[in-house]
C-alpha cells in the first residue's frame, strides 16, 4: 500500500481577485518568505549566542536588515540565472524575454547559492569586515530555507522522485499516479533539518575559524545532495549527462571539492 497524495494540497495555497483580476499565493513563495523570515531571526539569534558566534561583527537589527536585503538579490538573481544557463539554456537562448517571467518557475539551488556568496562578500566588503564571517552566518541558516522549499516542491508536485515499491512511495496524482520516492521530502529532512544541526554542532567545535562552517556546508550539502539524485528524476530537457550522472550531481561534485578545499585552507589558519 502506498501513500495517495493529498487531494486537498494544491499549489496555489490562496486564490482570490481583486477588481475582477486573479490573483494567487503559491506555496513555493510562501517557502521564499518562511525562508527569509526565519533566517533573519536565527541571524538575529545566532550573532547574539555567545556559545554559538564569538566573532565580532557589525550585526544589529538594522544591519541585518540590510544583509537581508543583499541575499534575498543574490537568491533571486542567482537562482534564476542559475536555472537559464545550467538547466534550460537552449530555451531561455530562444525565448530570452522568459528569464524574467519568474512566475513560471525555474530557479537552480547551486545558482542560488552562487549568488548569496556574491552578496554576502558585497556586505562583508562594504562594511570593511572578514567576508567568512558572514559565509558562515548564512551557511548556518540556509538549511532552513532549503527546508521549506523542498516542502514546497512536495506540494507542487515537483522535482519528484524515481518509481519505486518502498512502503513509504507517494503517488503523486498530478503527475502520473506511479508509486515514486518522496525525494523533495528526503530533501528537505537532509539538507534541511538534519544539515542545520550538524552545522550548530560543528560551529560550537569550529567557533574561532571563520570559513571552516562554509567549507563544512558545502560539503554536507553537496554529499546529500549527490545521494538523493539517484532516487529523484533528472529534469527532462537534460536527463543524464555525464556518466550517467544528473546534472544536479555533476555540480554537486565540483561544490564538494571546492569545499574540501576552502574547509582545509580555513582549518589550517592560525
Amino acid at each position: 500500500m502506498y501513500y495517495r497524495f493529498p487531494d486537498f494540497l494544491h499549489p496555489n495555497a490562496l486564490s482570490f481577485e481583486i477588481l475582477g483580476f486573479p490573483f494567487s499565493l503559491t506555496w513555493y513563495s510562501l517557502s521564499y518568505i518562511f525562508g527569509i523570515v526565519c533566517a533573519w531571526y536565527l541571524i538575529f539569534i545566532i550573532t547574539k549566542t555567545k556559545s554559538l558566534w564569538e566573532e565580532k561583527t557589525i550585526l544589529n537589527s538594522q544591519n541585518i536588515e540590510d544583509l537581508m536585503t543583499y541575499l534575498i538579490v543574490g537568491i533571486i538573481l542567482g537562482g534564476r540565472l542559475g536555472y537559464v544557463i545550467i538547466y534550460n539554456p537552449e530555451f531561455y537562448w530562444n525565448s530570452p524575454i522568459r528569464i524574467f517571467y519568474l512566475w513560471e518557475g525555474g530557479m537552480s539551488f547551486h545558482g542560488g547559492l552562487i549568488g548569496v556568496i556574491f552578496a554576502s562578500i558585497f556586505f562583508a566588503k562594504k562594511n570593511n569586515q572578514n567576508p567568512f564571517l558572514y559565509l558562515d552566518i548564512v551557511a548556518l541558516v540556509a538549511p532552513v530555507g532549503l527546508f521549506f522549499g523542498r516542502i514546497a516542491n512536495f506540494i507542487n508536485s515537483e522535482l519528484y522522485g524515481t518509481i519505486t515499491n518502498v512502503p513509504w512511495a507517494v503517488t503523486f496524482v498530478q503527475v502520473d499516479n506511479l508509486p515514486r520516492h518522496p525525494s523533495q521530502l528526503y530533501e528537505a529532512l537532509l539538507e534541511g533539518l538534519f544539515l542545520f544541526l550538524l552545522l550548530i554542532y560543528f560551529k560550537n567545535k569550529f567557533s574561532n575559524k571563520p570559513g571552516v562552517i562554509s567549507g563544512l556546508f558545502l560539503i554536507i550539502y553537496s554529499i546529500f545532495r549527490f545521494i538523493i539524485e539517484f532516487y529523484r528524476v533528472p529534469d527532462e530537457q537534460l536527463g543524464y549527462i555525464l556518466l550517467n550522472l544528473t546534472m544536479g550531481q555533476v555540480v554537486s561534485l565540483i561544490f564538494i571539492i571546492s569545499g574540501v578545499i576552502l574547509f582545509y585552507l580555513k582549518y589550517e589558519t592560525r
